[in-house]
């Protein structure tokens, strides 16, 4: 794994940590079962790139950066896909606090700006992305 990936996959998980406790008022810890969240939830499936190095150092300093600023988005993670065998080489957790905050969010202007720049470094191997409300457990 890449050095850029390790700090990646390390600085989203803070990230996605400390988007949670200021919305939720820093008052308790995220719930271990982030599905039992309420809201609605975007993953970004990435396939595994031709050149790894490329696409993470291209990931680490354009595309999260970005996707990180997206309105009303309470958490990003990302996630390496288990086992290596899995047609997935990254994947992209983001939670909204509602289906209709997610589809404002990607309808705003960082939204756009957001799944613009898939172009510049997703579409060679490609990306599924799929979105749903999230039900509690």
């Amino acid at each position: 794994m890449s050095t850029a990936r390790k700090n990646l996959l390390a600085g989203t998980a803070a990230a996605g940590a400390a988007l949670l406790a200021t919305a939720a008022g820093a008052q308790s810890p995220p719930p271990a079962n982030m599905a039992s969240l309420p809201g609605a939830t975007l993953l970004a499936l990435y396939k595994h790139p031709k050149d790894p190095k490329t696409f993470d150092d291209y990931y680490a300093t354009h595309h999260a950066p970005l996707a990180q600023t997206l309105p009303s988005l309470t958490s990003y993670t990302l996630s390496t896909p288990l086992p290596a065998s899995s047609p997935y080489y990254l994947v992209a957790t983001l939670l909204y606090p509602s289906l209709a905050a997610l589809q404002a969010s990607l309808a705003s202007q960082t939204g756009k700006a957001v799944v613009a720049d898939l172009k510049n470094f997703a579409t060679e191997a490609g990306v599924d992305v799929i979105t749903y409300t999230n039900q509690p457990s």
